[in-house]
């Protein structure tokens, strides 16, 4: 990207993108130009792979289209970014258009105003105000891109294969070359355009992805306005539950909250480059059954069943993925101080969990990519999004507000993981695994209250979390090892000995690691099992 002067003197120049397009007859008749060695004489860099998801964004009104740009979102692997680009390019006769961009830092999950500082949102504020950006349509694209490079100039030539995206449906398929400058002056592109214009399999083009996808749109059924409404949902950095909110509102506030996380993470969970995204997608709708548990009874359970059952699904799916990776990771990570031919003797279990984790992602990419799965984001939208909806009308004076209820809520939750004081000791794991369920509705209830109880929940909270990670340690151990027992018992003639000895040995090891964890339970367990802890959650409820 080049800079140039587009603004009067008092003003500075705003980066300036410089680029070709076309749009050629297959995704073949462009692969070579990310083969060759060499393209008018700038040497090409190898190729990388990227996959993205651009969000098109405005207001409702139109605010950013009326004053000539776009914004875009794009979610990677590892960044969001928002650019707002200038829709007023000016293309000369046989030349690369030309656009001012802007672009920095953001987050899909929070509202403008509260993204770190850069041009793209002082622009976007300017513009727009506090007015809620809306969806006006979703790309997705694999792309692949390579530079160019000469002593006085870098381009980057990219080959975008393009899904346009309305609802959760593809509506339009494309592919799009680009090339653009990267460092330099425009020499350089001038004569690669000379090659790729003399090319018949490409199409020089003057429309944006952006106006290609609205084109898109029109042409099919889903009205516009529908899809715009899709927006981002607009959260903060916490739930914001306040005491003095209704039950069914600081329950909506949470869910809103964790759904917006689960949108974020839907993305990379696909993908499935990064294994941590379907982590937080899987904490995200844990978080929201658990809301449905704390802030339940402010809602008609008739009008509310289909959203917690279809949640329930969707959770299903992403544990049973989630659990496949933590056993293999765990397994590879004891097989990582193996010699090297007991590490491959360790291989024949890892494959088999492998494949069962290969069979549940397939059933997980199959459910996010059903219609039912479809219809439950856009009508969980709206009912995240609209108060009131589905809400139990509170009669005068019965507890109705989060701090009418709260208090008995958490001291119900707290009786429950004390009441395993007596069989500590003894526990066997089934029941050390049902005190870590315990555990979790206590931390979930006061965590989504943590702005009506601060300070005394950032000294509680922390406390639920080291026994629940101490025997999410355990249960993930044991299911390490039952698993491995089975694999012994079903392959029993399949493994040679070597193997069969491998594997056992880590059966053996997880055993030891469930029984040390059971041996210093009790280690987290004073944790909240003490006066302290009591005084400190009575204090911190006496404060509603």
């Amino acid at each position: 990207m080049t800079k140039e002067a587009t603004r009067p003197e008092t003003e500075p120049a705003r980066p300036v993108e410089i680029e070709l397009k076309y749009r050629p007859e297959s995704v073949a008749a462009a692969e070579r130009y990310l083969e060759v060695d060499e393209i008018a004489g700038l040497k090409g860099a190898r190729v990388r792979k990227v996959r993205l998801e651009d969000r098109y964004l405005d207001t409702v009104d139109g605010a950013l289209a009326r004053a000539g740009f776009a914004a875009r979102l794009r979610v990677a692997r590892a960044s969001t970014v928002i650019s707002v680009k200038a829709t007023n390019r000016r293309p000369t006769a046989q030349g690369p258009f030309r656009r001012e961009e802007l672009e920095g830092p953001a987050d899909r999950t929070s509202v403008p105003r509260d993204w770190p500082a850069s041009a793209a949102r002082s622009l976007i504020l300017e513009l727009c105000g506090d007015a809620p950006l809306g969806e006006l349509v979703t790309v997705r694209q694999l792309r692949r891109k390579r530079q160019l490079r000469a002593p006085d100039s870098v381009l980057e030539v990219s080959l975008d294969e393009v899904e346009v995206v309305v609802m959760s449906q593809v509506v339009d398929r494309f592919v799009e070359l680009e090339v653009e400058i990267v460092s330099g002056d425009e020499a350089g592109l001038t004569s690669v355009a000379r090659i790729l214009d003399a090319d018949p399999a490409l199409k020089p083009s003057s429309e944006s992805k952006l106006e290609a996808a609205l084109s898109a749109v029109r042409d099919h059924p889903i009205d516009l306005e529908t899809a715009r409404a899709r927006a981002p949902l607009a959260v903060g950095r916490t739930p914001g539950v306040l005491a003095t909110d209704p039950v069914a509102e600081g329950g909506r506030k949470v869910l809103r909250f964790h759904f917006a996380r689960m949108l974020a993470r839907e993305a990379g969970t696909r993908s499935g480059e990064n294994p941590e995204d379907l982590h937080g997608m899987r904490v995200a709708t844990r978080r929201m059954r658990a809301a449905w548990r704390v802030f339940g009874d402010g809602f008609r359970s008739g009008r509310t069943k289909a959203h917690r059952a279809r949640l329930r699904e969707t959770a299903a799916r992403l544990g049973a993925v989630r659990d496949l990776d933590v056993l293999i990771a765990g397994a590879e990570a004891w097989q990582a101080d193996l010699s090297g031919e007991e590490s491959g003797a360790l291989e024949p279990l890892l494959v088999a969990w492998r494949g069962y984790r290969d069979d549940a992602r397939g059933l997980l990419i199959h459910h996010l990519d059903s219609d039912a799965h479809a219809r439950f984001l856009e009508s969980f939208r709206v009912f995240v999004q609209t108060e009131g909806a589905g809400a139990v009308t509170a009669e005068a004076a019965t507890p109705h507000r989060v701090r009418d209820t709260t208090g008995s809520r958490a001291w119900a939750a707290y009786e429950k993981v004390r009441a395993y004081e007596p069989v500590l000791r003894w526990a066997d794991v089934e029941t050390l695994h049902d005190l870590r369920i315990a555990a979790k509705w206590l931390r979930y209830t006061l965590e989504f209250v943590r702005e009506a109880l601060k300070p005394d929940v950032e000294w509680l909270v922390p406390r639920i979390v080291a026994l629940q990670d101490h025997l999410g340690l355990m249960h993930d151990a044991d299911v390490a090892a039952s698993m491995a027992r089975t694999f012994l018992v079903e392959h029993a003639g399949d493994v040679d000995s070597t193997s069969a000895a491998v594997i056992g040995r880590y059966l053996a090891s997880r055993e030891r690691e469930v029984a040390r964890l059971r041996r210093t339970v009790g280690i987290p367990w004073r944790g909240l099992a003490g006066v302290t802890f009591r005084r400190r959650l009575g204090r911190a409820l006496a404060g509603l």
